[in-house]
């Protein structure tokens, strides 16, 4: 069986590796996730789930590690997890009542230098809302470590008018790039334990 670490105790991307049903195990990569500015989201995500993944693989030479990273892209700005309540307040209006972008970067390393990489790209529009309901969800703290301050798993859904692309990717972990990175490393999938 091999030996494979999630590079991230986010609940979020635990719940899609769990519907996978292949055996995995999680670590906190603990890295400095600033990144360059003159970097754009797509290789910004990419550069962060690569230092994520190195990390964790650095520690577990033998192992395979996934490492994952996403940003929030709103007229042309990056946006990061943010703060405090007053950062997620701020976030939250530039993104009410526009569309965005979210860009999940995806880093496999296994033994023997493997390395393949994907990023994902999904496009959401939020409904305008009032600012007493902003406060209301800001009062889940929802906003707490997420770029962009919210989550779709979560009860942010609800300002969710529109998505365009896969959910998971959303949700911190795009899936469909995920299972094409570890099929592609000849992860077997279906397996009885």
């Amino acid at each position: 069986m091999r030996d494979l670490i999630l590079a991230s105790t986010s609940s979020a991307r635990r719940a899609l590796m769990d519907g996978l049903g292949i055996p995995y195990r999680t670590e906190a990569p603990g890295v400095d996730e600033a990144v360059a500015s003159h970097l754009s989201a797509e290789e910004a995500v990419l550069e962060l789930a690569a230092r994520k993944a190195r990390v964790v693989k650095d520690r577990n030479p033998g192992a395979w590690v996934l490492g994952a990273d996403q940003l929030v892209e709103v007229g042309g700005d990056i946006l990061t997890k943010p703060a405090d309540r007053d950062a997620a307040r701020g976030q939250l209006s530039r993104l009410l009542g526009r569309t965005h972008d979210i860009h999940t970067g995806v880093c496999l390393m296994g033994p023997g230098g493997h390395i393949t990489e994907a990023v994902e790209r999904a496009r959401l529009t939020f409904y305008r809302v009032e600012p007493d309901e902003l406060e209301r969800y800001l009062d889940l703290e929802e906003w707490r470590g997420c770029c962009g301050s919210y989550r779709v798993e979560g009860a942010g859904q609800a300002l969710l008018a529109r998505l365009e692309g896969d959910r998971s990717n959303v949700q911190g972990l795009p899936m469909v790039a995920v299972v094409r990175l570890l099929r592609q490393a000849g992860f077997p999938f279906f397996e009885r334990r």
